[in-house]
Order: structure tokens, then C-alpha cells, then sequence
């Protein structure tokens, strides 16, 4: 029996919704931290970026949550951060690891780095892109390095290698910790605990999974049985033409 509570890992949950932030930090003690990003905040409908976070900041209960910049120029990059980092609370300023162009955005990590600014840096795919980085991070302020592992298993490849070799990366360096990015799926969530990840996100989607953690495989297939037949019946389906009588 899996008790998700006894992991190491730590569960962030990926969303811009602040009502699934409240009802996270009520019914999952087990839920860490938060992340956002501009894809979501626009589903969500955010239109103020500075008013939604500090809204964010309000109801987090002081655990952590990463705020990303959103300029392609580089300079605009570092001064987004900077102001981001001035609204307080426990949170993390998300710097991609490049610009729309492709420019490494190492001397932005550097700046913010160096003035004590914690980080989370984003949409890593590759192992050389965060050997890239790591000079970069000359200060032990905690810091966050964020691999997309769900994407790069959307791309075919297994990304239990790369998170690996990252995971002994990350180690080098003071209070770095390895984020298991873009989860698909519940078995992730051990997946990054054995990859030896300190921090996995989960979209509300995969929260809601939770609850067929440790459920009985006959007793799931016969539940899917039942829903295709319950479904079959609410669709009317019918090939068979018996006679009403």
C-alpha cells in the first residue's frame, strides 16, 4: 500500500486557479508548493499579472509558488524578476532557460543570482542546458531547475535518463533542488521520487487522480466495464433490433 504522504518528493500543484489553490492547501496536506506560468494564468482569464500574483501571494500560506517573467528582451527579463521579487512572500521568479530568439539567458540567471533572488529556471529539456547554466549560480540561495520530463517523454524518449544525469548535476550545488516538470500521469509522481527529483508539479487534473492511487486492478476493470455500458445505454446505442413485444 502507497501512502503518498511518506514520499520524499515533494508535490507542487501547476495552476493559476486560486479557488484550487485554497481547496489544495485544505484537503492536501501532502501539496508543497505552487507553480504558475503565463499559459495558464491566460486560461484562467488574468488580465492584471501584478495584481494576480499578489492575490496568489495572499492565499499560499507562505508555501513557496514561482511567478514567471514574460519579456523576450533580456534586460526586461532581469528588471520583470527584480520586480517580482519585490512583492514578498515565499516565492520563486521563473526565468526561461532561453528567449524566443534562442539566447541563453545565463547572464540573467547570473545578476538575479548574485542578489540573493531565488530562482526557478524553466522548460530545461537537455542535460547540456543546465551544464550551461550552473556557473551561473555563484550564491547558495535556494534555486529550482525545472526539466520537462512529461514533454520530453511526449517527444518518444524516456526521460528517466536525463532526469538522472540532472539529479547528480543538481548536487553540486548548494539548496538547488530538481523539479520533475509537465507531468501526463500519477505513475510520474514516482517516477521523479526514484529519479531522485526533489520536487514533481502536478496539474489539478492528476490531483484528481490521486484517488485510484492503490486501487484494486479487478475492481478498476470492472468499474471501466460498467462505464462503457452506462454510456452505451445514455447514447441510445443499439444494434440489435429486438421486437418490443
Amino acid at each position: 500500500m502507497v501512502d503518498i504522504n511518506k514520499l520524499n518528493i515533494k508535490i507542487f500543484l501547476d495552476t493559476a486557479n486560486l479557488d484550487k489553490i485554497k481547496d489544495s492547501i485544505k484537503n492536501f496536506s501532502f501539496i508543497k508548493g505552487f507553480t504558475t506560468n503565463p499559459s495558464l494564468m491566460h486560461k484562467e482569464g488574468v488580465t492584471n499579472y501584478e495584481e494576480y500574483c499578489k492575490d496568489a501571494l495572499k492565499v499560499t500560506s507562505n508555501l513557496p509558488i514561482s511567478f514567471e517573467v514574460f519579456s523576450d528582451d533580456l534586460k526586461d527579463m532581469e528588471e520583470e524578476a527584480r520586480i517580482i521579487n519585490s512583492w514578498g512572500g515565499n516565492s520563486y521568479v521563473k526565468i526561461p532557460i532561453s528567449n524566443t530568439k534562442g539566447e541563453s539567458t545565463s547572464n540573467v540567471i547570473k545578476n538575479l543570482n548574485k542578489d540573493n533572488i531565488k530562482l526557478n529556471i524553466t522548460a530545461i529539456f537537455t542535460v547540456d542546458q543546465l551544464k550551461n547554466i550552473l556557473d551561473s549560480f555563484n550564491n547558495p540561495t535556494p534555486s529550482i531547475i525545472s526539466v520537462f520530463a512529461g514533454r520530453i517523454a511526449d517527444s518518444g524518449l524516456d526521460p528517466m535518463k536525463i532526469m538522472n544525469e540532472c539529479a547528480q548535476i543538481v548536487k553540486s550545488k548548494e539548496n538547488m533542488e530538481l523539479l520533475w516538470a509537465s507531468s501526463r500521469e500519477v505513475l510520474n509522481i514516482f517516477q521523479a521520487e526514484e529519479s531522485n527529483s526533489q520536487i514533481i508539479t502536478i496539474a489539478p487534473e492528476i490531483l484528481d487522480k490521486l484517488k485510484f492511487l492503490n486501487k484494486d486492478l479487478n475492481e478498476f476493470s470492472l468499474d471501466t466495464v460498467k462505464d462503457f455500458f452506462k454510456d452505451a445505454n445514455s447514447a441510445g446505442f443499439n444494434l440489435l433490433k429486438k421486437d418490443s413485444h
